[in-house]
């Protein structure tokens, strides 16, 4: 048996090189892994030796020769392929051990420079690696030091390693080399503004997961792996304690944080079935402790029967006050910047409860979903607070102070609800100090007059002097008219439709203040 062992990894290095020595295999080297091979007392000679001819160029060309390549490719059901390596008196290679120069680990390094991250895109590496999968049946493709053990296992067996196990080390080879090639190309592109005709990405899988939406379906979560190293979103969330998290609850908890981490300083959301069902917004005066309790009241006030068994998410740091409040009530999941130790304490009376810290800042990303045959992707929905305080003002009546406030807030929650959204919020005095919260919502109905209805009457009477903002416009009166009986007094919404002088005469006549921003925030 001949092997090459090239790694930048050099995990298990030593457990390989001597499993192979033992074996008898004459073992090829470069560089450090050589070295490291020589260390740990196995017999290894230069690549050099193997193809004649020296490392050039600084390192960059070690590999690259027909008596590497020749040797792997060679089929060895082909007489013709062995007579030619007879030929040019080279030897058949029946093991590739090869794992990448760390490109991704450079890039992350804070300053590095263009010719720097340059230098470490390997070529030599994912061609050894493709040929030996390639030629799978003969030579074995080896990227993951985790495989090592399970190699030399196999290969202590009669008849060495089945068929099976070589395709899967094949195939895991070429998405090493696939995801490989994904991140120097999202590295190389990260400043472009164009889209790509083409897009590869680089997963991971972060947990196999129970099951899907339904027990019947088969579900795994994995994150996209970044150029830079590292993850986001719920990818970067730590579990401090609970069950292990189901494909639902990773969608509500990918919800419930988008909503909460939206809002400054302070704010609690409670969703369900990724909708808010419960928002609030509170200024930190009275202490940050003090202040999470406060919007979590407020929030839960919102629907206190849809909050049960629902995703509470904060922006801060979870105290001991507000986990004795979470506790007394049934929930999956709660989400923060962190938790005390007597908040660790007081939720682990509770240990099915799913604890998620979450990192402190989101990059905004690209967003992904799938449609029956491919991805949908699009940017973030950003939002500018211009839109409410710069929106035209369309009715007789100008909103108050602390309409005004309810409204920046509203429009702001209803680009997390599902459309057509429909969200009724209430203010305090207006002033700094105020308290902002949800009081109704509407979400997912064919109809917006139908979204409408659904929010009054889950206000009930908190309806009556609240304000209401609608994703996209109004198309008739109807729902402008519902908001007025129940005794709504602002909205805000694009504008935009044929009926919008018929839903402006409508607010009118009602007393009621309108404002057009000129902008939809559909979330479908």
């Amino acid at each position: 048996m001949r092997a090459i062992l090239s790694v930048s990894d050099k995990t298990g290095i030593d457990l390989l090189g001597r499993g192979l020595a033992e074996l008898g295999a004459e073992i090829y080297s470069t560089g450090g892994t050589r070295r490291a091979l020589e260390a740990a007392g196995v017999p290894v000679r230069a690549v050099s030796d193997l193809t004649g001819f020296p490392e050039i160029l600084g390192g960059r060309v070690k590999t690259l020769h027909p008596a590497v390549y020749g040797g792997i490719l060679a089929r060895r059901d082909r007489a013709a392929d062995l007579d030619e390596l007879r030929e040019h008196n080279l030897g058949a290679i029946d093991l590739v051990a090869v794992n990448l120069y760390p490109f991704q680990a450079t890039v992350a390094i804070p300053g590095i420079s263009l010719p720097e991250a340059l230098e470490q895109i390997d070529i030599g590496g994912p061609a050894m690696l493709r040929a030996a999968a390639k030629n799978y049946r003969a030579v074995l493709p080896l990227c993951d030091p985790a495989d090592y053990p399970a190699l030399l296992e196999a290969l202590r067996q009669p008849g060495g390693p089945d068929e099976a196990f070589r395709r899967r080390l094949a195939a895991k080879a070429f998405r090493h080399t696939a995801c490989y090639d994904a991140l120097i190309a999202a590295y190389l592109d990260q400043d472009s503004e164009s889209w790509p005709e083409r897009l590869p990405l680089s997963l991971f899988q972060v947990q196999k997961l129970r099951y899907g939406e339904n027990p019947q379906q088969r579900a795994a979560f994995y994150a996209i792996d970044l150029p830079h190293g590292g993850v986001s979103g719920l990818a970067a969330a730590r579990q401090m304690q609970g069950k292990p998290l189901s494909y639902n609850n990773l969608l509500d908890a990918s919800a419930a944080w988008a909503v909460a981490s939206d809002y400054q300083p302070v704010a609690v959301a409670i969703i369900k079935h990724t909708n808010p069902c419960g928002l609030a917004q509170v200024q930190d005066d009275g202490g940050l402790e003090q202040s999470t309790l406060a919007a979590y009241e407020l929030a839960l006030a919102g629907d206190p029967l849809a909050a049960f068994g629902g995703v509470v998410a904060v922006n801060a740091p979870v105290g001991g006050a507000l986990a004795r409040r979470l506790t007394g009530r049934f929930y999956e999941i709660v989400l923060a910047l962190g938790f005390s130790t007597e908040a660790r304490d007081i939720f682990s009376t509770r240990p099915d409860l799913r604890l998620l810290a979450m990192p402190p800042v989101l990059a905004e990303e690209l967003q992904y979903r799938s449609v029956a045959g491919g991805l949908l992707l699009q940017e973030p929905d950003r939002l500018d607070d211009s839109e409410v305080t710069g929106g035209r003002v369309v009715t007789r009546r100008a909103p108050s102070a602390g309409e005004w406030q309810a409204l920046a807030f509203a429009w702001r929650a209803v680009r997390h609800v599902k459309s057509n959204a429909i969200v009724l919020a209430r203010s305090g005095d207006g002033s700094a100090a105020g308290e902002t919260a949800l009081v109704g919502m509407g979400a997912g109905q064919p109809s917006r007059v139908a979204s409408v209805e659904i929010a009054v009457a889950r206000a009930g009477t908190r309806a009556t002097g609240s304000v209401l903002a609608s994703d996209a416009f109004f198309p008739k009166a109807d729902g402008i008219e519902a908001a007025a009986r129940a005794g709504v007094r602002a909205v805000v919404q694009p504008g935009g439709s044929r009926g919008d002088q018929e839903t402006i005469a409508a607010a009118d006549a009602a007393g009621m203040a309108m404002v057009f921003t000129g902008t939809r925030h559909f979330n479908h």
